[in-house]
């Protein structure tokens, strides 16, 4: 393998690493898995620093790649574990690190699989999350590992730019939707940087850009379930020009029962959900509860009634 940029470098991947080890593997940079190999060993440094990677930290990576990002995480943090999909890249990507960085070999572990379908991680429990996530799955997978592995403390993300803005944007943003409430369900959010396209190989047609996560040190105050929040979240932005009171309906069985979850909630029923915080689907979510449940005992109460006036009846 190439030592072409060791010397400015150290054990990163520069420009021609990253070709030479395509070539030698075969590879060729797939837009259906939305492969952008970074080969910048300043931008995986900067990277690094960004997400706050510590000593003690239990990094996870997602799609990982040739290895750029992996090599600089792994100079960082006490272990990493690396998620990747692509047969030929999980095969090769040990090897990589054993030839560049010796000395920190045993602190790496690979895992071959789609990271939606990864429910355990091998070693210590993973502390932070740090990837270049491909455009076309990055919020899933993201919310997926958040969703999976509650002990992440610290995420950091590179996406496309726009889901970087969808990500962080805060409520009454024209780009504040569905991704932006789940991920703040978990974590505070922003923006941290932004990248440029020439860092890439092949250099992508869009912008990118860095988000920060840090997971929430109380969770969101709520009896409902995340389950239950997002149904809510799901339904307001399915139909986004709607009024709360029209796209909640078929979530709550009818206008009339989706305006008294808002209203039991302090919430305007003419309101739109590009508005709302993720505490307040929570308190939307609560109230339909509090609703069912008391249109349940009604019910009984009123069957009960039933019961006793036949009984009455009968011993006439």
């Amino acid at each position: 393998m190439s030592k072409s940029t060791t010397d400015e470098s150290g054990p990163l991947l520069g420009p021609a690493d990253i070709r030479e080890l395509a070539a030698t593997l075969g590879v060729r940079p797939t837009k259906q898995r939305g492969q952008n190999f970074v080969i910048d060993a300043n931008t995986v440094r900067r990277i690094v620093r960004t997400a706050d990677v510590r000593p003690d930290d239990v990094v996870v990576e997602i799609g990982p790649g040739l290895g750029s990002l992996t090599l600089a995480l792994l100079e960082a943090a006490d272990r990493v574990t690396a998620v990747e999909i692509d047969d030929v890249l999980a095969g090769a990507l040990p090897a990589t690190v054993t030839a560049r960085l010796p000395e920190r070999a045993d602190r790496f572990a690979l895992v071959h699989s789609d990271a939606m379908h990864v429910t355990e991680l091998p070693g210590p429990a993973p502390t932070a999350l740090v990837a270049n996530l491909p455009y076309n799955v990055a919020v899933p997978v993201l919310l997926h590992m958040l969703a999976t592995f509650p002990s992440i403390d610290r995420t950091l993300v590179m996406v496309q730019s726009e889901v970087a803005d969808r990500l962080a944007a805060r409520p009454g943003n024209k780009v504040y939707g569905v991704p932006s409430v789940k991920a703040n369900w978990y974590a505070e959010v922003k923006r941290a940087g932004a990248i440029g396209r020439n860092v890439f190989w092949p250099a992508p047609n869009v912008d990118s850009g860095l988000v920060s996560l840090v997971r929430r040190e109380r969770p969101v105050d709520t009896t409902a379930t995340r389950e239950e929040v997002f149904a809510v979240v799901d339904a307001a932005f399915a139909q986004r020009r709607k009024t709360l009171r029209a796209a909640l309906s078929g979530w709550a069985g009818s206008a009339a029962a989706a305006e008294a979850a808002l209203v039991a909630a302090g919430i305007s029923p003419q309101a739109r959900g590009e508005a709302l915080t993720v505490e307040e689907f929570a308190r939307i979510a609560e109230n339909r509860q509090t609703a069912e449940k008391r249109e349940t005992e009604e019910k009984r109460q009123t069957a009960e009634k039933q019961d006793t006036a036949e009984n009455r009846e009968a011993g006439k």
